[in-house]
């Protein structure tokens, strides 16, 4: 199926809820890498310290999409999106 660029007319992107996710994944597992560290477990704290750099990487990932703006392009292959009109129709 051709990619016409008029798809996401209505579309939204959940990048708040994935920012919110992430970032509590960030302080979960940094607290409890930290717990492990403390309680002398260091394979479990570097597991959960990796998962806290992943988790990291992805809030920096949707901080950048949401700053790029509501009509970013992933590439030059797909066409732009149609300008937004004043007077949306319902349907």
């Amino acid at each position: 199926m051709r990619r016409t660029g008029y798809e996401p007319v209505q579309a939204r992107s959940p990048l708040r809820l994935r920012l919110g996710l992430a970032v509590c994944g960030v302080v979960w597992a940094t607290a409890g890498a930290v717990g492990f560290a403390l309680a002398a477990q260091p394979g479990w704290a570097g597991v959960l310290a990796a998962v806290a750099l992943l988790a990291a990487a992805d809030a920096l990932v949707v901080i950048r999409r949401m700053r790029q703006g509501p009509h970013y392009q992933p590439g030059r292959g797909i066409p732009p999106y149609r300008p937004v009109e004043t007077h949306a129709r319902r349907r």
